[in-house]
């Protein structure tokens, strides 16, 4: 029944893009289509809900007559894809109440109302398809639907490039998914999942390991596949934006937990060598580029790729762990894994509402030109602070449990038999440490720079409150946030059934904890409280407040400080971002950016400005993609003389053409 129900959600999210195309141009379109979705979407994450207790969707699945001859397309739950399917479906739901007021601000609704319902149609395909081909169709459609909206506004150049370019590496990853299953069908094609599970056994895993890393790592942005996130995120408008960062990348996750942990049988320990360096380089190479980034959601999409890389943490570990049959570990660090998922889903979703806020409020996205905006959005301030919590994994928010949990699995490394991954999951750790040491510095540099100080624009100094739509669901989403911080014994348990399903180990129910907090392994090993913690910090906070109201002097007068002569000085003698990134920038510049510096200084007598240019690089796409682009445009240069043949060279290129083919058909023979 459940799958049955499942299954009228998509349709209706189908059947709503249709009519949002039909009456994209009504008076309040906008509005019906991000309200019907968020019910839709709310209706479907508590099936999922349901599901997940269950630890699956007992009955019969739902089977659609389409798909591959001499069959047909199921779709149904289990345990791994009602988890997913909670993360997907909740934070869709609150985005798409944020959008009702964010939507307003989008010049071309008619581009985007359609796509939108149809954009998370396609996501929960992905996630309840249950053969290949509605998996790919799924996946085919989640990319083109958010491609769609990244090129909504194609006026810009940048805008058009960003869609190019996600549009290329969506094709590549879908082209790797489609040869990993096939790979795994084995040599009877059997393209459901059931059957791909009997044929494990005649499946290179090596291939079908590093296919699903390449097809479902450049959906989620792991280095070096990450080009296009902080191309496509600021293009897209800022509610498209929070559910391709903070929900598409997880159907990302869950198409690789489905492939290499479900599909591909019991994993070799060396699987997870490939998949923790590159989640570590990921992690620490994202966060370096959110630290020096001056644009607001760039800054966002390279945070992405710095929590992607904590996550293939969690799945690298879990890899390592399940075959060396440690189960409770294994459980630990898959747990941790989904479960920074799930937050991500929740934080990031929050940031870049707010980022969406503050730019309908501004027009700017440079945090070089906004400031002050806590005196003229301030509940706006304290959700988007709420966020940057969360995002620097600061108890008590959800943040700091679920990386607690990832370094909670990393302590357990020094159980594995073999010595390489016994040294290069500490030095792993390191680097965890290290990316979340970078991500609270970016976080406070993100809040500080754009709520802080004094506004450094006009557009900043006339700002007022956003709409009470997008202010809701930001204070929703960092409730949530809270709550899963507080509570984390809540979720760790309702995961108890997708680890046993996906690494055949489940934790110890946390429910029986003193205080609710939570003990992964044993109490004397770890323990956490977030609600201790919690009521700790708030009595501090209040009782700070109370004393500080109780002495202070209520004889107050405003005047203005005498400044020793010198006048008010300018607001663009704040410290700035690029002040505060400048020590970072100088340590990882030449190294990781490849940094020029050029100082321009005033003549002798000249009153003028110094001036500082600063000049980064994105060394993996000069190193990597930049030589293709110059390849290709060569190549297309050479090729484009063929538009210009006359009747006669064309058709002895066709007849040459001909020859050469009968040739390699009769020698292949």
């Amino acid at each position: 029944m459940l799958n049955q129900l499942a299954g009228v959600g998509i349709g209706l999210l189908l059947a709503l893009a249709v009519g949002s195309a039909l009456l994209a141009r009504a008076r309040h379109a906008a509005a019906l289509t991000y309200g019907a979705s968020a019910l839709i979407c709310l209706a479907l994450a508590g099936i999922a809900l349901q599901a997940l207790g269950a630890g699956g969707a007992p009955g019969v699945a739902l089977e659609l007559r389409v798909g591959m001859p001499l069959a047909r397309t199921q779709l149904g739950f289990d345990a791994l894809s009602a988890a997913f399917a909670v993360i997907v479906n909740l934070a869709s739901a609150i985005v798409s109440v944020g959008a009702i007021g964010l939507g307003r601000h989008v010049r071309e609704q008619q581009r985007v109302l359609p796509f939108y319902p149809a954009f998370i149609a396609g996501m929960n395909v992905v996630l309840l398809a249950q053969d290949a081909f509605s998996f790919l169709i799924g996946w085919e459609f989640m990319s083109l639907a958010s491609w769609a909206l990244v090129v909504s506004d194609d006026c810009s150049d940048s805008n058009r490039r960003a869609g190019l370019v996600y549009l290329i590496m969506a094709t590549g990853g879908a082209l790797t998914l489609l040869l990993a299953f096939g790979v795994l069908a084995g040599p009877d094609g059997g393209y459901a999942f059931g059957q791909m599970r009997q044929a494990t056994a005649f499946a290179p895993a090596a291939i079908v390991l590093v296919l699903a890393l390449i097809g479902a790592g450049s959906k989620a942005g792991l280095v070096p596949l990450h080009a296009w996130l902080p191309l496509a995120h600021p293009a897209a408008p800022s509610h498209v934006s929070a559910l391709m960062s903070g929900v598409m990348t997880k159907v990302a996750v869950y198409g690789f937990i489905r492939i290499v942990f479900d599909l591909s049988g019991p994993p070799a320990w060396w699987w997870s060598i490939p998949v923790l360096l590159a989640a570590a380089a990921t992690a620490l190479l994202g966060v370096l580029h959110a630290l020096m980034e001056q644009d607001l959601k760039r800054m966002l999409a390279y945070s992405t790729v710095e929590n992607i890389g904590i996550i293939f943490i969690g799945l690298g570990l879990a890899l390592t762990f399940k075959a060396n049959g440690m189960a409770v570990a294994a459980a630990l660090a898959i747990v941790a894994a989904i479960f920074h998922g799930f937050n991500h889903s929740l934080f990031k979703s929050l940031l870049f509402l707010g980022s969406g806020a503050v730019l309908h409020a501004t027009g700017e996205r440079d945090m070089q030109r906004l400031g002050g905006l806590i005196h003229r959005m301030p509940l706006t301030a304290l959700a988007f602070l709420a966020g940057c919590v969360a995002i620097s994994a600061l108890p008590p928010f959800n943040g700091f449990a679920s990386e607690w949990l990832t370094f909670q699995a990393i302590l357990l490394s020094p159980q594995l038999p073999q010595w390489i991954p016994r040294l290069l999951v500490p030095a792993v750790g390191a680097t965890l440490a290290c990316s979340a040491a970078l991500a609270a510095a970016c976080s406070v540099r993100a809040f500080g720079s754009t709520f802080l100080g004094r506004a450094r624009s006009e557009p900043a100094a006339g700002a007022g409150e956003t709409d009470p739509w997008s202010l809701g669901a930001m204070l929703v989403l960092a409730a949530l946030c809270l709550l899963a911080g507080v509570l984390p014994g809540l979720v760790i348990d309702s995961l108890g059934s997708v680890s046993e399903l996906v690494v055949q180990g489940r934790l110890a129910p946390q429910s029986g904890q003193p205080w609710l907090g939570i003990a992964p392994v044993d109490a004397q090993r770890g323990a956490y409280n977030g609600l201790l913690v919690f009521v700790m910090i708030a009595s501090a906070a209040a009782v700070t407040a109370l004393i500080a109201r109780r002495f202070a002097s209520h004889a107050l007068r405003r005047s203005a400080a005498w400044d020793c002569g010198f006048p008010e000085p300018s607001p663009l003698a704040q410290y700035t971002p690029g002040g505060f990134a400048q020590p970072i920038r100088r340590v990882f510049g030449s190294v990781v950016f490849r940094a020029r510096e050029q100082v321009s200084m005033p003549g002798p007598g000249d009153t003028g400005p110094a001036r500082l240019r600063v000049e980064l690089h994105d060394t993996v796409w000069d190193a990597l993609y930049a030589p293709v682009v110059r390849a290709v445009d060569a190549t297309a240069g050479y090729l484009n003389a063929l538009q210009f043949l006359t009747i006669r060279k064309y058709l002895a290129v066709v007849f040459i053409a001909l020859i050469v083919l009968l040739v390699i058909i009769g020698t292949s023979r």
